[in-house]
Formats: C-alpha cells, structure tokens, sequence
C-alpha cells in the first residue's frame, strides 16, 4: 500500500496548484472561498471556461474532448490543489463528474462531438432529473412519463430536489417510455434542455437560507430521440452507470475541503477558548484521525487497482457522510451561541451552513441504508433478501 502519490507527480501538482493561486489571486478573486452552489452565477460561468481554456476542467477526460487524459492520481491531486486553493464548487459539476464519463462510456459519437465539449468550456451546465416526490431513494417508482413522437419524446411529469435546477441548461431525465411498465423495467435516460415552453423550475428553499435546489415540472416539454443515452427501456441501467461515477474519483478529493472546514474549526476554538476544554480537544484529534484513515483509504483504493477503483470504493460514502455529520456537530458546539446567529435574516457563516447542510449527507446520492445494501450486494456479493422477509 503506497501512503504518498509517486515523486514524479509533483511537478503536476505544482502545475495545478501555482495556476489555481494566480488565477484566484487575479481575474477570479471574488468567487475564492465561496461554498454557495449558486452564488455570482455569470462569474461562476465564466469561471468554468477559464478553467476549460487552460484544460482544467475535466482533466481525466480525453484530450479530444478537453480534458488532459490525466490518471486517477493526477484527478485526485487536481481536486485536493483546488480544495487546497479554495476555489469555489464546481457550478458544472453534475456535467463534469456525472454526465460526461457517462457519455464517453455509453454514448455515441455524435452525441460527444455534440455534448463534450460544451461542456468541458462551461458553455452548458447540467442538472439531474432523477429524485420525484414519490421516488427518492427508491428511484425505480418514477412516474414522470416521456411518450414517443415521431424524432422526439414528449414529457409530462414532477422532478425535485433537482440540484442547479434554477440555472441549469440542460437536465439528464430518467422517464418511463413504456406505457404501463412498472419498477425499473420500461425506463429510458433522456437529455432534455431546460430552456424551452414546459419545463418550469421552481426554487426551494433550505434551512440554510440559501435555494440550491429546485423542483422541475414538465408540461409537454420534448426531448429529441438522438438524445437519449443507451436504447429505449434501459434508462435503468444507464442511471446505475451514471451513479457508479458519483461514488468515484470526485468523492476521493473531497477531504480537503473536509480540511479546510476543520481548520476553521481549531481557529475558533483557539479564539474563543473552547480549545482549552479537554473534550472538545479529543473531538478534534478524532476527527483528524478519521481524516486520515479517509485519506489512506482512497490511496489504497489507488493503490490496489491502478487506473480503476476497488470494491472498497462502496464504503467511502457511508463513512465520510456520518463522519462530517459528527464534524457540523463539533463546529456547532465549538461556536455556541455565536453558530446559532445568522449573517442576514436568512443566511449564516460558514460552519454553521456547513452544520446544516451536514444533516442531508446521510440521504442524499444514496441514504445510509441504501449504501450499506451497495456494500453488501456489490461489494461483498451478499445475496438479495426476498421481499416480504
């Protein structure tokens, strides 16, 4: 098990690191240190073509379609230099980390020619019609219904929950294309552009103030048929491939911003004195200690298999989702009374929106329960429980 990335590594993570400070330091200054999905969006936007321009943007994807064809290490170091450089989240994330590698992996060439590279340059931001009133985590209950017509689908039915909803381009749906088709069979995974009569997103509002999400509704919105991914009525699986990426490389990075949020922590300890107290003390080394073993965890998933992820990949959700739960409720009880008063009438600082938004990590992209049966049936290869039983 290798505890460090190779030496010949650094001098790309020197790369990384010295564009991301000039270019937060200079044009980009005002999004540094944003943690707002959708804050500053034209500089946001502009922000992704930048990083587009100069082939950071989606650095494992090809070079034909942008990217720098960087190994998984390279990947992970980009995004721990870019945590490390607190540069803002990604406001095309759900297009770079989700969509994209789904269509490099399941879709045509027309359709990468078409989609890649806007993409990659920041010129469309995705968002994803999965989640229905009815159908959370139980994904295969959608009822939204696209019906075919000709070279197009017709689309009439509820998303929510949809992440970038309110500035989104373009939405990634999974609809049921077979009349009276029932569970995951009869689905199919359609590309659909929001800016057209019969899709209205409508924001909702968090307890952090903030409305990153939006529910979606479509009216007879259309979809073209050359825009489905995979044939008709195998939505299901593309949806499943689609997710494999969402607990991949992207996820591995993310204990740098876990870091930072940490840091932050122990200053305000420091500041206000709760550092002296014994127990607070033991919470923080612990949470460093699990920041660690997360740490070692995803080197020896790079370890173990190279250029692919390990069966060890399925447990990382469930461990940094309880674990950065436990950290929202440190930051609360290092802060006081001062992490219960908010900015303005809606909005709080940092830690506090951080504590917040800490309670959703257990549900959302797969509750606990939901990750603990991944485990056991894909990565232990446990068998299925009979339903009923």
């Amino acid at each position: 098990m290798q505890l460090a990335f190779a030496p010949e590594l650094k001098t790309f993570r020197e790369e990384a690191a010295d564009w991301l400070n000039s270019q937060l330091s200079g044009p980009f200054k005002g999004v540094r240190g944003q943690t707002n999905q959708t804050d500053n969006v034209e500089e946001r936007r502009a922000w992704e073509a930048a990083l587009g321009e100069a082939r950071w943007s989606v650095v494992g994807w090809p070079e034909q379609w942008g990217g720098r064809d960087a190994s998984i290490a390279q990947q992970v170091i980009f995004a721990e230099e870019y945590a490390r450089a607190k540069a803002p989240p990604r406001l095309g994330h759900l297009g770079v980390e989700l969509l994209g590698p789904t269509l490099l992996a399941l879709g045509t060439e027309e359709q990468k020619a078409r989609f890649l590279p806007d993409i990659a340059h920041g010129r469309a931001i995705w968002c994803q019609g999965y989640s229905e009133p009815g159908a959370g985590s139980d994904l295969a209950n959608v009822k939204t219904k696209a019906r075919a017509e000709g070279d197009k689908y017709i689309i009439d039915g509820q998303k929510i929950w949809t992440s970038m909803g309110m500035v989104a381009d373009w939405c990634f749906v999974v609809a049921r294309t077979e009349l009276g088709s029932v569970g995951n069979k009869g689905l199919s995974f359609l590309m659909v552009p929001m800016d057209q009569p019969g899709v209205t997103p409508r924001p909702i509002r968090q307890m952090t103030g903030e409305a990153e999400f939006a529910e979606v509704f479509f009216d007879g919105a259309e979809a073209l048929a050359i825009d489905r991914i995979g044939a008709e009525g195998d939505g299901w699986q593309v949806a499943m491939a689609l997710l494999g990426f969402e607990r991949g490389v992207s996820t591995l990075a993310q204990q740098m911003h876990f870091r930072n949020e940490l840091d932050e922590i122990i200053a305000a300890a420091k500041a206000n004195g709760k550092a002296g107290d014994a127990l607070i003390r033991q919470r923080i080394a612990h949470a460093h200690a699990g920041l660690k073993i997360m740490r070692y965890n995803g080197l020896r998933m790079l370890s173990d298999e190279g250029e692919t992820l390990s069966g060890a990949a399925y447990t990382y959700k469930l461990y940094w989702s309880q674990w950065h739960k436990a950290l929202g409720e440190l930051a609360m009880d290092v802060l006081g009374q001062e992490g219960e008063v908010g900015l303005d009438e809606e909005r709080f600082d940092g830690l506090t929106t951080m504590y917040l938004m800490s309670r959703s990590d257990t549900i959302y992209a797969g509750t606990d329960q939901i990750q603990r049966n991944i485990i056991a049936e894909r990565g232990l290869g446990l068998p299925r429980e009979p339903r009923g039983q």
